[in-house]
Parts: C-alpha cells; structure tokens; sequence
C-alpha cells in the first residue's frame, strides 16, 4: 500500500509562486510513476505533469509548460511540483497520484486511471 500526502497548497497572487509537495509512503516510491493532477470547481480532473521513477523524464500539459516543473527525491520518498508565474486559472484543488507501474506512456499517463494511489488533495488559489 501507498499513502501520499500533499502539502505547500495556499492563497497566491497572480504572477507568484508556489512548491507543492508529495510525500509518500509505504511501497518502494522510487519504482512509481508518479503524475499530478488538479480539478477546478465545475470542471473534470485534468493531468498537469508526470515523471518518470528515474526523474530523468518529465511530460506538462500545455497551459503549465515554461511554468511548473516537476521533481522527485527518492532517497526523501517525495514528489514536487514547482509552480512559478501563477494565473488565475490554474485555480484548483492539486493532487498527487502515483501508479504501480515504473514507466506510462503519452495518453496513459494523462489518465488518472492509469494511478493506483492518490492523496486528499491541496488547495491552490491563485487571486487576480
């Protein structure tokens, strides 16, 4: 079993910035792929960034891409997501998941299906 639990999530405005982290527990972190995902009010989950169990490759959703940057620690069992020049509408609630598998490919990996593991969430606000 995997336990993940995100923190870092807060009140923001436009053009800031915000580090949100995932930590996790229990089953080797090191061999998950791990993504975040986010989900406005009214609005379907949407993948936001993934990477690889290495951290050597990492995949962004256009609307974040030059923005957000995603990293891993193995040896701390965390996942980051650096989130700079923040707009209003990356508004949200952020939440990490991560799959049993070590690798997803391109339309997996934006699937929260393709996750076994999620965690409650965080907050994300960002004010005009």
């Amino acid at each position: 079993q995997v336990q993940l639990v995100e923190s870092g999530g807060g009140l923001v405005q436009a053009g800031g910035s915000l580090r949100l982290s995932c930590a996790t527990s229990g089953r080797t972190f090191s061999s998950s792929y791990t993504g975040w995902f986010r989900q406005a009010p009214g609005k379907d989950r949407e993948f936001v960034a993934g990477i690889s169990r290495s951290g050597s490759s990492t995949y962004y959703v256009d609307s974040v891409k030059g923005r957000f940057t995603i990293s891993r620690d193995n040896a701390r069992n965390t996942v980051y997501l650096q989130m700079n020049s923040l707009k209003p509408e990356d508004t949200a609630v952020y939440y990490c998941a991560a799959s049993i598998y070590t690798s997803l490919d391109s339309i997996r990996r934006r699937s929260g299906s393709a996750y076994d593991y999620w965690g409650q969430g965080t907050q994300v606000t960002v004010s005009s």
